[in-house]
């Protein structure tokens, strides 16, 4: 969203909304209902943060009365079928509404009944939506394999294990590129963990056919579990092969803890003149992403402990890279409305705003998933990314070693993202991993690991 923010940032200081930047909601009343809905589209976008920023400290400090406010006056401006600012608005108004609501748990359940088949089959839907309109995961699958086939070069069996996937485009190319080895193609075992028998059924049905096509030995292993419960032993690892491990936006849902909802409650924010400060201010300051500013999880470290101890050759870890694993509510806030603001403008880019497939993305996928982030505290908070600096010490700490990844697959990344035709989008490496971002945004990491022992 950089382009819009230098926008903003030039008319801000000039801009006669300033004037009423001091005064609250409650003070404009219904009687500006008018001015505001014909704000432009710049003032408009400013105006929202303002609303935005203030609202989530009233709702960090459990001022349910002025939070109410200025949810009221956000619904007069925000749309999820808007500009950039707009659609992001309304799913944050949503997350703080609903995390206002969770004080009152019956009301709470009464309007929100549970639908995990509906959510799964939206969110999955939406999920083969991004595949298909953003280049993030097509560059992670091309990256991965690259990893996998450098590390399994020469061995005669191979596993891999996929720890939350059930889309088979990624093994497909892989095994066109096992078939095409010089020396012949391996073995082949995949295992995918998942938590739908019936998807990770038909991925063993797709990827078998492939197998026999390309004359290749295989064999196909669903596990039926979500990571939480995995038990590696249920993997099957045998003693003579080649293991490589892919993990795609799986691990941080491990990080999840028992954490008290009260410590979400922070020193409130000030609204700054000038949107430059909120949507494009250094991700890097100490106090909110230095790698040794993080929680222990006990869940992921034992996770991690019992994956080192399968001894897997390589490791491919994609992440979202953004940190919305702190336990303040506010920090919280600003980091994902930096992270989706930059996601909204990749859409905003490349699909009409009318799309009723940009609209189902946006709101199956992101919206969800900002809703968690926002609204929902304890076990329940699943979307905790991290940046690639913690990640690279978690995964140090449990005896991993970082595996460069290679020049041959960032120039085949970069090859890929000339032929998506899109621009802003750019792959740059960073101490051997690689980064996918929007304009000079990263939004995710490709890491590779292997087993190293300890000394």
């Amino acid at each position: 969203m950089a382009g819009v923010a230098e926008e903003v940032s030039s008319s801000a200081t000039s801009s006669p909304l300033l004037s009423f930047m001091s005064i609250s909601p409650t003070a404009l009343g219904s009687a500006y209902s008018p001015w505001l809905r014909d704000l432009k589209s710049e003032e408009r976008g400013l105006f929202l943060i303002h609303l935005l920023l203030n609202c989530t400290n009233h709702v960090a400090a459990g001022n349910i009365d002025q939070a109410n406010a200025f949810l009221e006056h956000i619904s007069l401006l925000a749309s999820p079928e808007g500009d950039t600012m707009q659609r992001i608005a309304s799913y944050f108004t949503e997350a703080l509404a609903r995390r206002l609501l969770r004080s009152w748990p019956g009301l709470y359940r009464a309007i929100n009944p549970a639908s995990a088949d509906a959510s799964f089959s939206g969110t999955a839907a939406a999920r083969r939506l991004f595949l298909d309109t953003c280049p993030f995961l097509r560059l992670s699958y091309l990256v991965s394999n690259q990893a996998i086939l450098e590390a399994m070069d020469g061995e005669k069996v191979v596993h891999v294990v996929d720890l939350g996937g059930s889309d088979p485009a990624q093994y497909l190319a892989l095994l066109q590129s096992l078939a095409g080895r010089p020396e012949g193609p391996p073995h082949l075992r995949i295992s995918v963990v998942g938590e739908h028998k019936d998807l990770l059924f038909n991925t063993g049905s797709v990827l078998s056919k492939e197998a026999e096509k390309l004359d290749i030995p295989f064999q196909f292993n669903a596990v039926v579990s979500n990571l939480e419960s995995l038990n590696v032993d249920i993997l099957r690892v045998k003693t003579g092969e080649a293991l490589a491990i892919n993990s795609t936006l799986q691990l941080h849902s491990l990080l999840a803890s028992p954490d008290d909802a009260a410590a979400a409650s922070g020193k409130p924010f000030s609204f700054r003149s000038g949107i430059n400060e909120h949507l494009e201010k250094d991700q890097c300051s100490e106090s909110s992403s230095s790698p040794f500013n993080f929680t222990a999880s006990a869940k992921l470290e034992s996770f991690l402990t019992s994956l080192w101890g399968l001894l897997p050759k390589v490791m491919v870890v994609t992440e979202q890279e953004s940190n919305h694993n702190g336990s303040n509510l506010n920090d919280r806030f600003m980091e994902a409305l930096n992270f989706y603001a930059a996601m909204f403008d990749c859409l905003e880019s490349t699909m009409p705003r009318q799309s009723p497939e940009r609209t189902a993305m946006e709101k199956m996928l992101f919206g969800e998933e900002i809703k968690n982030i926002i609204s929902c505290e304890g076990w329940e908070r699943k979307e905790r990314h991290e940046k690639l600096e913690r990640w690279a010490l978690r995964l140090e700490m449990a005896g991993f070693g970082r595996v460069p990844l290679s020049y041959y697959g960032l120039m085949q990344a970069r090859r890929m993202l000339q032929g998506f035709g899109g621009e802003g989008y750019r792959v740059k490496g960073e101490n051997g991993c690689f980064l996918f971002c929007w304009q000079d945004r990263p939004l995710f990491s490709v890491s590779a690991w292997n087993f190293r022992r300890f000394d």
